[in-house]
């Protein structure tokens, strides 16, 4: 363990350091144990402070921002600096360190985007009564990778998790397609033939496009039993930290069934999963 000089940073090291299902570290006081949490919160602070500053930024303004004492402040950013949590840059003023980048990177990498929405897709079921879906696009098919229902009705094309279906009769497979840009669909339809599944099934490049711009307009697509006659559904986009969009959530029903309603709590939830994947908009 390394030694770092200071009540405040000696706590702070042997926090960070010592993992806490080792038998072998000594037993913490409750005294010891309340320091610990309290320069925890501190650093918290400093570094939301470094977070907010888009240049870096000196010890002072980093104290107040805080609400620390310089020397305090000085204390604990020199412990971040020694664990690349925090690096000085030019003048002694400090900025965010490359080992959050590090940790950042290995979190985004562990984040499940089924595991995020699967809560959300709950609400959503529990507000509709009808089945939620949650697809990711695989070249030129949506895979349908995590479903909530009922059971009130049988819908054949997303019946079974690992299904798939072409992204232009599908909400959510629209919404990527989107995301191709004019001349990207221009390509998949030409590459895929538009191949229609039912007789409400956009399988011209016209039709196509004319949807598209609606589903840009709106925030959300649609289908109209176009995979599958008697059932139709709602979709809407989940975008990542960089804005990508990376799955999509939609709402399938009987067509009777179908509420146009729907379509705000769609997004809305859509919304909430892109948030919890780092997305601002």
């Amino acid at each position: 363990m390394k030694s770092y000089h200071g009540g405040e940073v000696a706590e702070f090291a042997l926090w960070y350091k010592i993992p806490r299902f080792d038998k072998s570290a000594p037993t913490m006081t409750p005294s010891e144990s309340k320091n610990s949490i309290q320069v925890i919160a501190r650093m918290t602070r400093l570094l939301d402070a470094l977070a907010e500053s888009p240049i870096p930024a000196s010890l002072k303004q980093l104290g107040q921002a805080a609400g620390l004492h310089p020397s305090t402040a000085h204390r604990i950013l020199t412990a971040m600096v020694n664990e690349r949590m925090v690096e000085r840059a030019e003048q002694g003023n400090y900025r965010l360190g490359m080992r959050l980048i590090e940790l950042g990177n290995l979190a985004k990498s562990r984040v499940s985007v089924r595991e995020l929405a699967l809560p959300f897709m709950r609400e959503l079921h529990a507000a509709t009564g009808e089945a939620v879906n949650l697809s990711v696009r695989r070249e030129d098919e949506i895979v349908y990778i995590e479903r909530t229902s009922s059971g009130r009705s049988m819908m054949r094309v997303v019946n079974v998790i690992g299904g798939r279906a072409p992204l232009h009769i599908t909400a959510v497979g629209k919404l990527f397609l989107l995301e191709e840009g004019p001349a990207g669909v221009r390509e998949y339809a030409a590459r895929t033939g538009l191949r229609a599944h039912t007789r409400n099934s956009l399988s011209t490049l016209p039709a196509l496009e004319k949807d598209l711009d609606k589903a840009r307009r709106l925030g959300y697509a649609v289908d109209q039993e176009e995979a599958e006659l008697g059932v139709r559904c709602i979709g809407a986009g989940i975008r990542d930290d960089d804005g990508a969009m990376v799955a999509g959530l939609s709402v399938s029903a009987p067509a009777e069934r179908m509420k146009p309603g729907w379509a705000a709590l769609v997004k809305e939830t859509a919304e909430k999963v892109s948030r919890g994947l780092g997305y601002r908009a």
